[in-house]
């Protein structure tokens, strides 16, 4: 092993150590079952800008170095459109949020149409996020795999055991201390990342390479169709952003949770340029055909001395960390939560802590099994989580702040047929990560799918009619607009689009206007019985017993949101 893996495992120990003890002192007296899903939402601002620092800005730098290896500089427009994310959540959510006491997409969706639909879209949910957080995990398995004998999936179950020992006794608290960690050690590795590029090739360096490879500077060089799907993916998520709102939601006031994502954008900005130069800088130093990942371990590898190529590896380890540990813990907390409040919604909330426990073990396996299948492709991980996901909730969630028109059997069509058509999609693909089936992005698939079965469903109960408010028809009728421009536009420009590999997206917009327009133009017409569908309802019990996520706030212990 060489004296880069000696450091680097070496500082790993300790910070491991630190993340588990500290995280478990710090819990130790305040352990009530609220407290583990909330931290009785008692964060400060800042306390939630280190969490979705950790969250969105390390993960989108792990993303970005890969990138600009390849792409350089036009990599820094993933981070733009995850900034936009994080802005809109803030912006549009935040508040809403709070109002409805909920802390999940799960919580939602139940909240609106019954245990039946959580249940499902729980198991969706609690399953793909450990995709999430094996996409993140590779990149210090990349690096730890240059510098020690340690495989890939090794690495990856050594850091699934890790999430799970800090996370199991604190719950949502133990994500605040870890994130606060993962920020200063991200930080350190800021610092670091700055002397390799200044060490080799240099600012002189840099710019010969970038004269002699112009593209590397070019604004589109990653190409506009893959860029235009950053910022629609992206946005897209805002309303399904299920980590991010654990972490808002955790804040003492809607306010503060809205200044915890401003604070957010603002530290990640720094990150994000690192990213692209550190990615362009290893391109110049050590070039390869192969994975980026590996190339830019070796840069600082060389770059460094032993102890700083360490604290940079750590840096990129708790990058890892900050994703994939609140992945983990929202996966499940719709597992045992949602799914055991679905189950059994006289549930206590020690009881529903007790299944979000058991619900960490079970995927902390499947982390570990997701890892010995493909460890290799971190690309793939995301396609398949954002496909089954965002296909399966993005309708419903929707329909749950916007169309009381909406019905049960609806939201779970919706919720099926949006995650078979996406799932079907990408395996005519051939579950390639760059090439699909007609260059159409399955989640694009998944999605109008979800769509179009939620309102083909729910128009079919026939218990609707046209709004009268004048305002809402003039705004369903901009929409309407809407979708008859966008369609005339992709039918005009079809051959750039499908060259460009954006009909998938274009399509989706058009769908998404006529969604936006159903949601305008049609109200319930009075018959609705909130009891409807009785299907489901024996399926999911009465319709009035309270939601897993629905708790009320003065009943929350250490709650200061009154005060």
């Amino acid at each position: 092993m060489t004296a880069v893996g000696l450091w680097t495992l070496g500082l790993a120990l300790a910070y491991t150590v630190w993340l588990v003890v500290g995280g478990r002192w710090l819990v130790a007296r305040r352990s009530t079952g609220s407290n583990f899903f909330v931290s009785g939402r008692s964060f400060s601002p800042w306390t939630v800008a280190f969490c979705i620092t950790g969250l969105f800005s390390g993960s989108s730098y792990i993303a970005i170095v890969e990138l600009s290896y390849r792409t350089g500089v036009s990599a820094i427009w993933y981070g733009v459109a995850e900034t936009v994310q994080i802005i809109l959540i803030a912006l549009l959510l935040v508040k809403p949020l709070r109002r409805k006491l909920v802390v999940t997409v799960t919580g939602i969706i139940g909240d609106r149409f019954g245990r039946a639909a959580q249940g499902v879209a729980a198991v969706i949910t609690g399953f793909t996020f450990p995709m999430y957080s094996l996409a993140t995990a590779i990149a210090f398995a990349s690096a730890l795999t240059v510098i020690t004998d340690v495989t890939l999936w090794q690495s990856i179950a050594l850091t699934a055991v890790i999430l799970f020992a800090f996370l199991v006794f604190g719950g949502m608290r133990s994500v605040a201390f870890s994130q606060t960690m993962n920020v200063i050690v991200i930080a350190a590795m800021f610092l670091v990342g700055v002397w390799a590029i200044l060490a080799s090739p240099g600012l002189d360096g840099l710019g010969e390479y970038t004269r002699a490879n112009p593209e590397m500077v070019a604004p589109a060089n990653a190409g506009v169709s893959l860029i235009v799907a950053w910022f629609g993916t992206f946005i897209v998520n805002v309303p399904l952003a299920q980590a991010a709102f654990q972490m808002s939601m955790s804040a003492r006031t809607p306010e503060d949770g809205q200044k915890g994502l401003f604070l957010a954008a603002v530290i990640g900005a720094p990150l994000i340029l690192l990213g692209v130069v550190v990615g362009v800088a290893s391109a110049a130093v050590v070039p390869s055909d192969g994975r980026p990942l590996l190339a830019i371990s070796e840069y600082i590898t060389q770059t460094l001395p032993p102890w700083a190529a360490a604290v940079f590896f750590v840096g990129m380890w708790a990058c890892a960390l900050g994703w994939a540990g609140p992945c983990q813990f929202s996966g499940a907390t719709s597992l045992g939560r949602d799914l055991g409040g679905a189950l059994r919604p006289q549930a206590s909330q020690e009881q529903l802590v007790r299944y979000t426990r058991v619900a960490l073990v079970m995927l902390t396996v499947v982390l570990i099994v997701f890892s010995m299948l493909r460890a290799e492709d971190s690309a793939w991980w995301n396609i398949m989580a954002w496909t089954l996901r965002n296909g399966a909730t993005f309708a419903p969630v929707l329909a749950a702040f916007f169309w009381p028109v909406a019905t049960r059997s609806a939201a779970m069509a919706s919720l099926l047929g949006g995650f078979g058509a996406g799932f079907a999609w990408y395996a005519l693909s051939g579950f390639d990560s760059t090439e699909f089936l007609l260059g159409t992005h399955p989640v694009w698939v998944g999605m109008i799918a979800n769509m179009v079965a939620l309102v083909v469903v729910s128009l079919a109960a026939g218990r609707w009619t046209l709004a009268q408010d004048r305002t809402r028809r003039v705004r369903g009728a901009s929409a309407l607009g809407a979708a008859v421009v966008l369609a005339g536009v992709l039918v005009t420009f079809w051959s750039w689009a499908a060259t460009h590999g954006l009909v998938g997206l274009g399509l989706f917009l058009v769908v998404t206007a006529l969604f936006a327009a159903v949601l305008l133009l049609t109200v319930p017409d009075g018959s609705a019985d909130p009891s409807e569908d009785t299907a489901a309802e024996a399926v999911a019990g009465p319709a009035d017993a309270a939601p897993a996520d629905s708790v009320p706030e003065d009943a929350v212990a250490g709650d200061t949101s009154r005060r």
